[in-house]
């Protein structure tokens, strides 16, 4: 298998980001829009609307990029969305990710990792763990004193766009909240990744 390679998205790269999207699906219709605008904007957007806005952000991200694009050779397969926790209008609209919590939720050296998405014929090869360790990197590279995962128990269930519980616990995340799945990693003291993900070069 040929190595992957991880970068940030960036307008170049505009076309393989839509491919790993694909034309159906969830991750076609959301274009990774759900995780930054308010629920009610957001489902009154059509899926058009949703691309030109992921397009804008793309282009105007730097220098630092809204997410990271993962390669096997020269095929785009995979997709994380990340940045400053602040950022996620339905993270910090909803009472869930801050059950038992006390934090600051302006705080931007927090960073969140929203979203995953792995191409379909490329699933189930570690992409996702190699991403979820590419998204701690690159979250400290740009001054993150930490990361958080939102994780879903998917009961075996394939979400293409879940950020689930195995990817995100292989980066050995701690819990921060007894109610709601939150992980929280560290990012200057992150653990190792699972075995399980392929050759990575960031």
């Amino acid at each position: 298998m040929d190595a992957l390679k991880i970068v940030p998205a960036d307008a170049a790269r505009w076309k393989d980001l839509q491919t790993v999207f694909g034309t159906r699906g969830g991750a076609s219709a959301c274009q990774c829009q759900r995780a930054i605008l308010p629920m009610r904007e957001y489902w009154h957007m059509p899926r058009d609307l949703r691309r030109d806005f992921l397009h804008e952000e793309i282009i105007a991200a730097r220098p630092v990029a809204p997410g990271l694009l993962a390669y096997l050779g020269d095929e785009p397969v995979g997709w994380c969305r990340l940045g400053p926790r602040r950022q996620f209008a339905p993270l910090r609209n909803s009472p869930v990710p801050w059950a038992e919590r006390h934090e600051d939720k302006e705080d931007m050296t927090v960073w969140a990792v929203v979203c995953f998405v792995v191409r379909v014929g490329h699933r189930r090869r570690g992409i996702s763990y190699a991403l979820a360790a590419a998204a701690v990197d690159h979250a400290r590279r740009h001054g993150a004193a930490a990361i958080e995962g939102y994780p879903m128990a998917t009961r075996g269930e394939e979400i293409t766009w879940a950020n689930c519980t195995s990817a995100r616990s292989a980066r050995s995340g701690r819990p921060v909240s007894g109610k709601s799945p939150i992980l929280r990693s560290a990012a200057m003291q992150c653990g190792s990744i699972s075995d399980r993900r392929p050759r990575t070069r960031v």
